[in-house]
């Protein structure tokens, strides 16, 4: 058979005569035939080869497919379906305004980029690097932490939609890319359009395309560089005179340039590296077979080009993203403990001093482990809860005290100074061979193992390794270690006989059981601070069980002694170092992932990616099935093909002297193979593997679709449509119309929009695309209602803004949403009277991605109705303090939130003035209980203590109860303040510790009053205080600020106020009164009451208008637990 499959420009010679093999076999079936060539009429004259000028070795069947001379229709209709490509992608791209799936890492690259801090990722720092330059133009400062997926980005201003767009102008691009493609393999318009709109409605490519995510840049890339190979292969085939031409030169470039920039975004660029690279060495090979048209010398010339284009070109670009990479990343941060000292040193603050050589025993060291990241031995004062239940040893990859130990010998010099003794003593080296202990300086316990199985990696082969001892105790021989130097990683010959910091590389060999000081990447639980283990391991692997000495420091060892340090790696070293590391940690990644899928199950569709749920909405990663199914159903049909093709051409068939024959095995062939490579190499993989990544090959799958339609339609005679192009068009818009429907009943997924659990459930298909219908609402109306009063909440005049409502981590438990005082409104118009801010919201916690906006009346309320309620969420610690939302989430798995309510009523009439009210007959809000269901049980008058509001029904009330806490808080004397405090505490009841009744009544008042002006508005810059009368005398002046309304003397009531100040040993005192036992001591209560004129009176009495108080001074003594026999006045209580 006279012909070469054109994959390397071999010459296909479809008209010639049978091969001498078919010859062959026909003679042996006619033996009659030669004699019967006697009287037949003369043969043709033999084939004569043309001469080289003129001989033709280009395939009949390759036509050139410039994408630069295509009609100006194709172009108009390319740029409509980019049009359409617009629409589609960037719909609604605001939504979700929180952190989507993936967006927590890529986003917080950006931000990390952003301050310069370094961090260890598996992938490469294109499109990471794109992203951040998007969001840095669009004014992003990288104060957002794209912490959980959720968080908002509205509040704090975020550019989101800008650092999406570059995304989405990726996927974007995808669509004209792969309709050029399409032309430059020589397909019709109608192909190439349907190719197009196959890329526009698949929900995958969309949902990936709308989001701060990686895979839209690596599949604009890997399209980009198919186009240029195409491109490249159709210069190629139009024949030897067309090689090293500015067109084939352009395109081989353009190909070099494509597989750098793949291979920066995604190590998934390396497939593409191979598809190519195989295509390339079968034109080097079929080139080096046609001695007629390529000499040596061109040979080589095709070779180097090559190798410069398609290597070069490529390993410079990936390099240069990593010089770019280092450039930014310039300061320490979390991703610093991945890399090795020398590279950490390279960073800003991460440098070291120079320090001593040599290392004698009284040296205080700092240890690192050789393998792991360079973790340093560490200890700190907590115990294993197993095992020896000793403390803890641990490796830790930050320098900190507790990783500095003192060398010891293993006795203790006689006359020794300092904490090991050797601080007044000459140095002795550590040579090869000492027997050392390590002796932890801020614990004064020494490293020590013994036959006792570790905590977690509980093997026979692994014995505990804790820190035991106490200051003063000499140790015992389990302390004892062996240093064994490690030759041939040690550098130089001196490191090689004795300690050296950072030079030698030893062992540390337990001399009593034989096993090795060792470290794995086996992290300990939260008793441990998930800290690295150490063990002591027997037979441990050698790089797991080597260490070596950072920081050296010796009293002896002064500024003359030889120093060390690190040698600073350069860009070459490290940018290896990180490759080696993002290998091994890409392969590290096994765990399994709650959404991760295998290979197997990414052609038929059969699993997706929950990306984000919120708000009855869901996005959720699921391609076109229709587009996913028939894409495969093309890769089966062409290996069906290839199969039975390559049968055929065995048995002796001319299948491949047909020119469509061919050129459909090689063209659609190419993009099969490119499927192929981007597909298979994941069943090799045990990393956690998700549906993202089957869209490169998906790309190529849609490319062998249309090629294989374009074949059916528009190139076979055979089928008849070939005639009837309006039919091949009518197949290619009907198709693409079925699946823009498709599309649309998937589009809630992929836009987050409202979706019903009716029509969810139609087009779940199958049980393994376990998104939860039971997420969305059962009417469209539904959505159309929350949608309203939001905007009714949005429009609504305002004149105080309410701060918004915070998503809590979801850690702590029972977190609930708590009432707050209303804002009392200070700029007021003279048709509008004070009012209290409204805001309609249920007392239960509330999520939104959105600010909830407080509603506020526009008319004046009438008198006696509440106007409103405000609600708002607080974390206090034990001790009453404010907590921010990020020191909470620091306590996470650590304490146990308990969920306390506080409720605070406050009426006001239309002139603004306070209006007495009784608590119980406020009617409480939907949802919310009554004051008096939410009141603690009373208690008897006696028995009262520090009762927050011991008012009267004719007085405004403010009811409390405490706030979020883990356990009741002392609140000792909260009597005379000038501002109400947020939270009113109770001390807990205890009959038992209440002093007697005394004769003298006390009366204390606690009002919060806003001064108004004559017209009843607030004053503006109006004071809170809190004032407590006791016991006024008949006739007294008593300011409005006391809180009576009618400026009448203070009715007395009694009150017995307890205090518990250090009681003695052996009292019975309740753990909250805070005491520690020690003898007690009395407190003074003093009270200023109705000074006379002149006298000077603290500002703590209580005046806050600066005019003397007329009264006079009381003090007030209490006596806690006092002592039997003393003399307690009956004033004591």
């Amino acid at each position: 058979m006279a012909q070469k499959d054109k994959l390397g420009g071999g010459v296909v010679v479809a008209d010639a005569e049978p091969s001498s093999r078919s010859r062959k076999r026909s003679k042996s079936r006619s033996p009659t035939r030669a004699s019967n060539q006697d009287t037949s009429p003369p043969p043709p004259p033999p084939y004569q080869e043309k001469p080289e000028s003129s001989r033709n070795d280009v395939d009949p069947g390759v036509k050139d497919n410039d994408i630069f001379l295509l009609p100006s229709s194709d172009y108009s209709l390319m740029i409509l379906l980019t049009c359409i490509a617009v629409a589609v992608r960037l719909f609604r791209i605001y939504q979700p305004s929180s952190v989507v799936f993936d967006e927590v890492h890529f986003g917080g690259f950006a931000m990390k980029y952003i301050k310069g801090r370094f961090f260890m990722d598996v992938h490469p720092p294109l499109a990471k690097l794109m992203i951040t330059l998007a969001g840095w133009l669009a004014g992003f400062d990288g104060n957002f932490d794209f912490k959980e997926i959720g968080k908002d980005y509205l509040e704090p201003g975020v550019p989101y939609v800008a650092m999406r767009m570059l995304p989405a102008v990726c996927g974007i691009l995808v669509v004209p890319t792969i309709f050029l493609t399409l032309k430059a393999a020589g397909c019709a318009t109608a192909s190439a359009t349907l190719a197009a709109g196959l890329i526009i409605f698949d929900n995958a490519l969309a949902t990936q395309s709308r989001l701060i995510l990686l895979d839209a840049p690596l599949v604009i890339f890997t399209a980009l560089t198919g186009l240029a190979w195409t491109c490249f292969l159709n210069v190629h085939e139009q024949g030897h005179t067309q090689a090293f031409s500015l067109n084939w030169w352009f395109w081989l470039v353009c190909t070099g340039l494509g597989l750098g920039a793949t291979a920066s975004v995604k190590w998934v660029g390396l497939f593409t590296i191979a598809w190519v690279g195989s295509l390339t060495i079968l034109q080097l090979w079929s080139l080096l077979g046609d001695t007629k048209n390529v000499s040596a010398s061109s040979w080589m010339k095709h070779f180097f080009s090559r190798a410069m284009c398609l290597i070069g070109i490529p390993v410079t670009f990936y390099m240069a993203m990593f010089a770019i990479h280092f450039t930014c990343l310039r300061n320490p941060g979390e991703g610093d403990g991945f890399m090795s000292s020398e590279f950490q040193s390279t960073l800003n603050s991460k440098g070291m001093k120079d320090v001593a050589a040599d290392v004698a025993y009284g040296s205080k060291i700092s240890m690192r482990h050789y393998n792991t990241q360079g973790g340093y031995l560490h200890s700190h004062a907590s115990m294993y809860p197993g095992g020896s239940k000793q403390q803890q040893i641990t490796l830790y990859p930050h320098k900190d005290e507790n990783n500095v130990w003192f060398l010891e010998n293993t006795t203790y010099p006689e006359g020794g100074v300092g904490v090991t003794g050797f601080d007044e003593m000459d140095p002795i080296w550590v040579k090869d061979g000492a027997i050392i202990q390590l002796y932890h300086v801020n614990t004064d316990r020494r490293l020590h193992s013994h036959d006792v199985r570790p905590p977690v990696t509980e093997a026979e082969w692994q014995n505990e390794v804790s820190a035991y001892g106490y200051k003063g105790f000499k140790g015992d021989v389990n302390d004892y270690f062996r240093v064994e130097i490690v030759k041939h990683l040690s550098d130089g010959a001196v490191a090689k006989e004795r300690l050296r910091t950072i030079q030698t590389k030893f062992k540390l060999v337990h001399t009593q059981t034989g096993c090795v000081l060792f470290s794995h990447k086996v992290k300990l639980p939260t008793w441990g601070f998930e800290q690295q283990e150490v063990t002591c391991a027997k037979g441990a692997t050698l790089p797991n069980s080597i260490w070596y000495i950072e920081s050296n420091e010796h009293p002896k060892l002064g500024a003359d002694a030889e120093r060390v340090n690190y040698r600073k790696p350069g860009f070459l070293g490290k940018f290896w170092e990180l490759q080696k590391v993002m290998w091994k940690t890409n392969a590290g990644l096994v765990e399994s992932h709650a959404w991760d899928s295998r290979p197997d199950s990414w052609p038929i569709l059969r699993r997706g990616i929950n990306f984000w749920g919120k708000n009855n909405r869901q996005v959720y990663l699921i391609g076109n099935p229709l587009i996913w199914w028939s894409s495969t159903v093309a890769i089966c049909m062409y290996a069906l093909f290839k199969g039975l093709a390559v049968l055929r051409w065995q048995r002796g068939y001319r299948d491949y002297a047909v020119t469509n024959f061919r050129r459909f095995d090689y063209e659609v062939g190419v993009a099969v193979l490119a499927w192929a490579f981007h597909y298979f190499p994941f069943f090799l993989m045990q990393r956690q593997l998700f549906l993202h990544h089957y869209l490169p090959a998906l790309y190529f799958a849609v490319v062998a679709l249309c090629q294989t339609f374009d074949f059916v339609a528009f190139r076979i005679k055979a089928i008849g449509l070939k005639k009837l192009p309006v039919v091949g068009w009518s197949i290619a818009v009907v198709f693409l119309a079925l699946s823009a429907v498709v599309y649309g009943l998937y589009s809630p997924l992929v836009y987050g929009n409202p979706w019903t659990k009716s029509d969810c459930r139609r087009v779940k298909l199958f049980n393994t695309w376990d998104w939860d219908c039971n997420t969305f609402l059962d009417n469209y109306s539904d959505y159309n209602n929350i949608v309203s009063k939001k905007t009714a909440a949005a429009t609504v005049p305002t004149t105080a803004a309410a701060a918004p409502v915070a998503e809590v981590p979801a850690a702590p438990a029972k977190q609930e949403q708590q009432q707050q005082q209303p804002i009392i409104q200070k700029d007021n118009v003279a048709a509008a009277p004070p009012v209290v801010p409204a805001a309609e919201q249920q007392p239960e916690p509330v999520k939104s991605e959105e600010p909830i906006d407080s509603m506020i009346t526009g008319q004046p309320a009438p008198p006696g109705e509440i106007v409103d309620t405000d609600e708002h969420v607080e974390y206090r610690d034990q001790d009453g303090n404010l907590l921010d939302l990020d020191q909470v989430k620091a306590l996470e798995g650590q304490v146990e939130f308990e969920t306390k309510y506080e409720t605070r009523y406050r009426m006001i009439d239309e002139d603004g003035n306070y209006i007495p009210v009784n608590p119980d007959d406020v009617a409480p809000e939907q949802g919310e209980e009554s004051p008096k269901q939410e009141q603690e049980k009373p208690v008897e008058k006696e028995q009262v203590k520090e009762q927050e509001k011991p008012v009267e029904q004719e007085k405004p009330v403010e009811q409390e109860k405490p706030v979020e806490q883990e356990k009741p808080v002392e609140q000792e004397k909260p009597v005379e303040q000038e501002k109400p405090t947020e939270q009113e505490q109770q001390l807990p009841q205890d009959p038992e510790a209440i002093e007697p009744e005394t004769t003298k009544t006390v009366e204390t008042f606690e009002t919060v009053t806003v001064r108004v002006d004559e017209d009843g508005k607030p004053i503006e810059g109006d004071e809170q205080t809190r004032t407590v009368y006791i016991d006024a005398p008949e006739g007294s002046e008593v300011p409005d600020e006391a809180g009576s309304n009618d400026g009448k003397p203070i009715e007395a009531e009694q009150e017995t106020h307890t205090v518990y100040i250090d009681a003695p040993e052996g009292s019975e005192v309740p753990a909250e009164a805070g005491s520690d036992g020690k003898p007690i001591e009395e407190e003074t209560h003093t009270v200023y009451i109705d000074a006379p004129e002149g006298s000077e009176v603290p500002v703590e009495a209580g005046s806050n208008d600066s005019k003397p108080v007329e009264a006079e001074e009381q003090t007030h003594t209490v006596y806690v637990d006092a002592p039997e026999g003393s003399e307690a006045p009956a004033e004591a209580g």
